[in-house]
């Protein structure tokens, strides 16, 4: 899902940047008002576990993976201004230490993952949840937040030029769909893990660092197949554009002094311990800032 950098063109870039940013103030501000701000232990570890399942894709149909979005997990257990946050930081981890994603491409892929799925979806999963029952609920805000990220990612592919609106759109719609019910049963899952530890705080950031620590370790089991975008960029012939515009410290979550799996598992970890201090680092600004 993650948009590489060299797959946008033109104006789509600023103007993405802009709303994105203009976004992030939005989710700033909200989160300095918020009544039920998580500490600063809690929002790290779930922005960790976010970053931590991304890398654990899982195999679809048609020798394709998806993985985890997180949006719906996030909200879920940090509300919305701080999910939509937490989201951003995971993406500017993935993007400026592992190559994933891209600065170009960094507006579209929080617009499309942090404000469409955390922000968006995070109000529909309060309307949902006060008429069905919870599960039912984040099943539904689980798919929606990935097909929802589908579409306006092929918005954006197709605005600059890369491939027509008409070929892109149906394309990432059918293998998302299936992504998406991946997305809402490993939700629902963890979620239901994490009740193990809701006796406070404490125990709940613990068991969500424990999440994280397990997923970085068996991160070297992800599926290799392609994920949903790059196999239909594969398919439609733009897999050209898939490429950085910068070389990227571990890229493709791999420590260049490490060999075989051992060297995922030290990106993963790598990873793990960046995203929770960023996320330490800007709860503590927010702080700062009431």
């Amino acid at each position: 899902m993650h948009i590489p950098a060299s797959m946008l063109h033109g104006n789509i870039c600023p103007v993405t940047l802009g709303v994105g940013a203009t976004g992030l103030a939005l989710a700033a501000r909200a989160a300095l008002k918020s009544k039920d701000r998580p500490n600063t232990l809690k929002f790290a570890a779930v922005t960790a576990l976010i970053f931590a399942l991304q890398m654990l894709n899982f195999p679809i149909q048609n020798g394709t993976s998806g993985h985890l979005l997180g949006a719906i997990l996030a909200v879920a257990i940090l509300d919305i201004p701080f999910a939509i946050l937490s989201m951003s930081l995971v993406l500017a981890v993935q993007a400026l230490l592992f190559g994933d994603g891209g600065l170009n491409a960094m507006g579209a892929n929080i617009i499309n993952m942090a404000f469409i799925g955390a922000g968006v979806l995070g109000l529909c999963l309060r309307a949902l949840t006060q008429k069905i029952g919870r599960n039912q609920a984040l099943f539904v805000a689980c798919w929606v937040s990935v097909v929802m990220a589908a579409i306006a990612c092929s918005f954006e592919v197709a605005l600059s030029g890369t491939v027509a609106l008409s070929k892109v759109l149906p394309a990432m719609f059918a293998v998302h769909a299936l992504i998406g019910i991946g997305e809402a049963v490993i939700t629902i899952c963890v979620i239901s893990l994490l009740k193990l530890w809701q006796k406070n705080d404490q125990t709940l950031s613990f068991g969500v660092f424990s999440l994280a620590a397990l997923a970085a370790f068996v991160s070297p089991l992800a599926s290799s197949f392609p994920d949903g975008l790059e196999y239909v960029a594969n398919k439609l012939g733009f897999v050209r554009h898939g490429g950085n515009t910068f070389a990227a410290i571990f890229s493709n979550y791999q420590v260049s002094f490490v060999s075989g799996s051992a060297s995922t598992i030290m990106a993963g970890f790598i990873g793990v311990v960046t995203a929770a201090f960023a996320a330490a680092v800007v709860n503590r600004w927010l702080v700062k800032g009431e």
